[in-house]
């Protein structure tokens, strides 16, 4: 593994092995750049890490959420649910389809949707339910599948974080009826950027390959092809796919290291008070993206850390508080509480101990 190297403790840094380079540059001599066998290749790992039948690779996590929603044919009318604790492309890519984000607050212990929440906005527009692994903990599968069941709704995983994180043997983004992940370079294996969609259905995997490249459900010559469907150009192409192919050799020591990082903080954090780690069930397979906590003075804690050149990031602000999808905060009064409070800490794979050493004593020096 090797980055950029600095005196600063970092959030997070892609971090890129040598197979990576080995891997782009075997595609630049092959001459074939686009969409190819790396990228076919590159799916059957994932499909087989996942242990679900289909993956399809896309060009980010926005555009897997995009055609999963084009896929069970929502479009204008529709309304989706969406949590209003997430990065605001889980709502746009609702828009993007052409329906509308029916926004739901979260649980307190999790971000996570609250699916107690979830049937007093469901009416006869609603279509799907979008669920968002926050941070990579997963959200009340069952429960949300029950209500799906119940009203005859599709379950669309927007598991962007959550990649190699599950449950009891069962990955985060198989559990509803399609999954959606992130390559982006602050997530746990990275393409630059690029994503997938994954599904057990038949159809849908069909309906995916063509929407992804110009309606052809295989790949062509760009001449005499056959599209008998409408589709659009969201490759994923060799170069990506060799970069993912390389970062995949390493997932089990990374998910392992995201893993350790949370033990060690929640080892030298526990019982102090002003901070509360948002918990991660690690020894049932949980994975943490990044490590959360919600702090009771933020806003000194930050400052602290940039005085100390420690790297952190404050939460999103709740879908409700921007302007494409204003609403008032009294509607959302979890969401609203928890992103003024809530940051993620240093959580980078290249942490080491007396890194996570000096963060932890930092907090407690500021606190008490």
């Amino acid at each position: 593994m090797s980055t950029i190297s600095s005196n600063k403790i970092e959030w997070w840094q892609p971090v890129i092995g040598t197979t990576e380079y080995e891997l782009t540059q075997d595609v630049l001599k092959s001459g074939f750049l686009n969409d190819g066998k790396l990228t076919e290749r590159f799916e059957q790992e994932v499909a087989a890490l996942l242990k679900v039948k289909y993956a399809v690779a896309v060009t980010s996590g926005t555009a897997a959420l995009y055609l999963a929603l084009k896929a069970i044919d929502v479009g204008p009318g529709d309304e989706v649910i969406v949590p209003d604790t997430t990065f605001i492309a889980t709502a746009n890519a609702v828009v993007m389809a052409g329906a509308t984000p029916r926004l739901v607050d979260v649980d307190r212990k999790t971000l996570n949707i609250d699916p107690k929440q979830i049937e007093s906005k469901l009416n006869a527009k609603t279509k799907a339910i979008m669920p968002v692994h926050v941070s990579g903990r997963l959200a009340d599968m069952k429960s949300i599948m029950n209500i799906a069941h119940e009203h005859k709704l599709t379950v669309i995983e927007d598991a962007a974080e959550a990649f190699g994180s599950e449950m009891a043997g069962q990955s985060a983004g198989t559990y509803g009826h399609i999954g959606c992940f992130s390559f982006s370079p602050n997530k746990t294996i990275t393409t630059g950027q690029g994503g997938m969609v994954v599904t057990n259905d038949a159809d849908v995997h069909q309906r995916l390959r063509q929407l992804k490249d110009q309606g052809r459900q295989y790949r062509g010559t760009g001449g005499d092809d056959l599209h008998p469907a409408i589709g659009y150009n969201f490759k994923l192409t060799n170069l990506q796919a060799a970069v993912g192919l390389g970062q995949m050799q390493d997932i089990q020591s990374r998910l392992s290291k995201l893993k350790s990082i949370y033990k060690t903080y929640e080892r030298e954090l526990s019982g102090i008070n002003g901070i509360t780690l948002l918990p991660f069930d690690v020894d049932s397979g949980e994975s943490p993206q990044w490590i959360d906590a919600y702090v009771e003075n933020r806003e000194s804690l930050t400052k602290c850390f940039e005085a100390n050149n420690i790297g952190f990031r404050r939460f999103w602000f709740p879908l409700h508080r921007q302007l494409p999808y204003q609403s008032p905060d009294s509607d959302f009064p979890i969401a609203s509480q928890c992103s003024e409070h809530c940051l993620w800490l240093p959580s980078s794979l290249l942490l080491t101990e007396d890194d996570l050493s000096q963060v932890c004593q930092l907090i407690k020096s500021l606190i008490s």
